[in-house]
């Protein structure tokens, strides 16, 4: 399925709701957004297409984020749309950059040549499969993860094993690794089994946390990630426990743990969590 290419211009039309440093943060805390975005008259974009958001105008121009389509083109009206002609589509936003914070098109010309970046002008630009490597490539170079993260280092401290925890970290954000990861096995946390669609419905689809199992001491230059064995999904919960130990807690450590930890006195679980403890059981059973 090929990606696209969603132009924005903020001097024509800012289509944002909230508005677009609250869609920012939004993407920071939530890890999604969901939007509504004009595509003209186009109507062969399925659900599940990849999207890359291009901001244009005078300033700033530039690769501003990334995010897949959730509903294919609808038609406007009634909607942002005088009539019929106009259609949108539904995203899940999951990486959004302040404005003046995106690769600039100067760079994004010199690393992935093969796309006319300066002539796109409207959204739904198919992006040629051969191109996608050199993106992906370059999008995770130079997209750092935003907000506090408990598993990164204080910055300004980094002997060498902090940055090879960096390092794994990089895996973990690769939106192509992070994709490979999800294909494979699904997007269930492999320790609890919690799932965020299932429990939050719409605004948790597809969300979850992609844990790197290697250990950051077996990392260095010749390394190379297989998502398939490499990364497993993690709950946010699941996820922060994995590296409550310098050496790593495997998820199958912690189906163990879940496993024995419902038998406490006293302890009162909500319907989820006792959903969470039957899931992780079943993992258990199967593996």
């Amino acid at each position: 399925m090929a990606a696209i290419i969603l132009a924005w211009k903020p001097g024509i039309r800012d289509g944002w709701q909230p508005a677009y440093p609250d869609a920012v943060e939004h993407v920071a805390e939530a890890g999604t957004f969901a939007a509504r975005w004009s595509v003209g008259q186009r109507r062969n974009i399925p659900a599940g297409t990849e999207a890359w958001l291009l901001l244009q105008g005078r300033h700033a121009r530039g690769l501003v984020g990334h995010a897949t389509v959730t509903a294919e083109p609808y038609s406007g009206a009634g909607l942002a749309a005088p009539d019929d002609a106009v259609n949108f589509v539904d995203l899940a936003v999951d990486a959004l950059l302040p404005r003046g914070e995106g690769i600039p098109v100067d760079e994004l010309l010199a690393r992935v040549p093969g796309v006319p970046w300066k002539a796109v002008r409207s959204s739904g630009t198919v992006l040629k499969a051969e191109h996608e490597p050199a993106l992906r490539a370059l999008w995770a170079e130079n997209v750092l993860p935003s907000g506090p993260d408990p598993t990164l280092p204080v910055p300004g401290t980094l002997p060498g094993p902090a940055v090879e925890r960096v390092l794994a970290n990089r895996y973990e954000r690769d939106l192509q690794a992070r994709h490979a990861c999800m294909e494979h096995h699904g997007t269930s946390c492999s320790a609890c089994g919690f799932n965020f669609e299932a429990v939050y419905g719409e605004l948790g689809h597809g969300f979850i946390h992609v844990h790197h199992v290697v250990p950051a001491a077996l990392l260095g230059p010749a390394y190379e990630l297989d998502p398939i064995t490499d990364l497993v999904p993690l709950c946010a919960n699941c996820h922060a426990m994995a590296h409550a130990r310098a050496d790593l807690v495997s998820p199958g450590e912690l189906r163990r743990i879940l496993g024995t930890s419902r038998s406490v006195l006293g302890d009162v679980a909500s319907p989820e969590q006792e959903a969470a403890w039957d899931d992780a059981r079943r993992i258990l059973e199967q593996r």
